[in-house]
């Protein structure tokens, strides 16, 4: 009898997410009767918006929604994502230069498929979301890390990416605000990157799912605001899941040139053709409707964040950079390795996060999980109350 044939090799070398490992194992936890406080999931606490809900009720009941519809997306939400686009991007396009996608995800998938070729280079600053290195191996690309610590805020320099560039380096992802870190570049800083990348001819994955998540008067520059010219080499990455509290809505997009735009639509085309066409219009109510329940989830972040910063900062050993974004803290634990907490000695994040677990019930993701060991990541999306018990525990634990 023939053995079976093997399993993909490429599927087979892709990481589980760590930042849903590490929910889930809370979330497992919980269930099972632990109090555990888990920062894990980047996922807003609230509901999303009542007309939100109220847009999709009324899309059941149109037989029209029952149908195939452009795999590309609804015209009227392409329509609207161009406005929103415009508005918050500072990017004239077309509604034909946008798909609709399930989730920011997907869009980041079809962007690297889009783009990148066998063996090319594609420079990914770190810390990085988790995500990204996994969909650049499926493209058959190569990730090339370039560092930036917490003393450049997370932050990478156009000089470290220069020395990171080689004849085969095809494509940058940016991203700004941050995920993991919640850092933001300055618009000086985001116009030199994106003059860098136009002057070597890189493409560029801007991904601005965090757009709208921005505090103390910062605003987060598109690339291609700053710098028009990469407008021919960008490919944006947006939805509606961290802004509107729609995470499990799924719908996300991509915008680009119209050449790049129509390969990633016929892969779409094939991949899972139109997005739920009731999650379309409900995206379509949270663009287009009023934004004052948005305004107010980037307030309550806003108090969150300023609370996490602050009671972090009061452990010794840590170092916490001030996040500008999105809704993550990004300590430097290095300060609390090699240290006996408990009778236990952590050497690496990875280590400390098991420890954390077990001795405080608090479920945060490691360091290792976006790049090197040494730091920790802490969604500040979950109630205020659990919020502060949370860093309580912590700052018990490491007294």
């Amino acid at each position: 009898m023939t053995e079976r044939a093997p399993l993909s090799r490429k599927l087979s070398a892709i990481a589980e997410s760590a930042t849903l490992k590490v929910d889930a194992k809370a979330k497992a936890l919980q269930a099972a009767g632990r109090p555990v406080i888990s920062y894990a999931a980047g996922e807003p606490d609230f509901a999303t918006p009542q007309f939100v809900v109220d847009a999709a009720a009324e899309a059941l009941r149109d037989p029209a929604n029952y149908r195939y519809t452009p795999a590309v997306g609804l015209p009227v939400l392409r329509e609207a994502i161009a406005a929103k686009t415009l508005r918050d991007s500072g990017l004239e396009v077309d509604a034909s230069q946008i798909i609709v996608t399930n989730g920011g995800k997907q869009a980041v998938y079809q962007a690297f498929q889009t783009v990148v070729n066998p063996g090319d280079e594609v420079l990914l600053p770190a810390p990085y979301w988790t995500t990204y290195p996994e969909a650049i191996a499926l493209a058959d690309g190569v990730p090339v890390e370039v560092f930036a610590g917490a003393d450049q805020e997370y932050k990478v320099t156009v000089e470290q990416l220069e020395a990171a560039r080689t004849d085969r380096t095809t494509a940058l992802v940016f991203v700004s605000p941050s995920n993991p870190t919640g850092s933001v570049y300055t618009p000086e800083e985001t116009r030199a990157i994106g003059e860098w990348a136009v002057e070597h001819g890189i493409w560029i994955i801007s991904d601005e799912i965090y757009q709208n998540l921005v505090y103390e008067g910062v605003s987060a520059t598109s690339i291609v605001d700053a710098v028009p010219d990469a407008a021919a080499q960008t490919i944006l990455v947006n939805g509606v899941a961290k802004t509107y509290a729609m995470t499990g809505w799924r719908v996300g997009w991509m915008v680009g040139p119209k050449d790049a735009i129509k390969i990633a639509a016929n892969l779409q085309s094939h991949l899972c053709s139109n997005v739920n066409n009731i999650a379309q219009r409900a995206a379509l109510a949270a663009l287009t409707g009023p934004q004052d329940e948005a305004e107010q989830f980037r307030l309550a972040f806003d108090r969150r964040r300023k609370l996490i910063v602050g009671e972090l900062a009061k452990i010794e050993g840590v170092t916490v950079p001030n996040p500008l974004g999105a809704f993550y803290v990004y300590p430097d634990v290095q300060g609390l390795l090699g240290r006996t907490w408990r009778g236990i000695t952590p050497t690496t994040s990875l280590e400390l996060a098991d420890l954390i677990l077990e001795k405080a019930e608090v479920a945060v993701v490691p360091g290792e999980a976006f790049g090197p060991s040494g730091y920790l990541r802490l969604s500040y999306a979950l109630g205020d109350q659990a919020l502060l018990e949370g860093v309580q525990r912590l700052q018990e634990l490491f007294a």
